[in-house]
């Protein structure tokens, strides 16, 4: 027989070791799955053009499942489907990662294009 202190008085009894996995559960909020996912579009799109919003993401979690939307503006110019692969793949990473959520589906909706050059003046012309 094992005997623990338990501060006020003396437990007797065998000592139980619980598994890791078993001990609890953890949840994380879904404004925090969505901070992630905001993030790592940002890391996956780079600089914006000045007037562009930052992107924003929006998360519908059931159990260790996630589902994203990210809204964002970019610069044009620019190869949008290679960005949206890129903000995809990058949020599947980092939310994977950091969450430990399976994330089956990033939606990606590009809300605005801002022009990337000033108006009047073609993109590689020389005069």
């Amino acid at each position: 027989m094992t005997s623990v202190s338990g501060g006020v008085g003396e437990v007797r009894g065998p000592v139980t070791v619980v598994a890791p996995g078993e001990r609890g559960a953890l949840r994380i909020a879904d404004g925090v799955v969505a901070k992630i996912a905001a993030q790592a579009a940002r890391e996956a799109l780079g600089p914006l053009p000045g007037q562009a919003e930052q992107p924003r993401a929006t998360v519908v979690v059931h159990h260790d499942t996630v589902r994203v939307r990210v809204r964002l503006e970019l610069g044009y110019p620019a190869d949008v489907p290679a960005h949206c692969r890129a903000v995809r793949r990058r949020v599947t990473e980092r939310v994977t990662a950091l969450a430990g959520m399976e994330v089956p589906e990033v939606a990606v909706q590009v809300e605005r294009l801002h022009p990337t050059h000033p108006q009047g003046t073609a993109q590689g012309r020389t005069r």
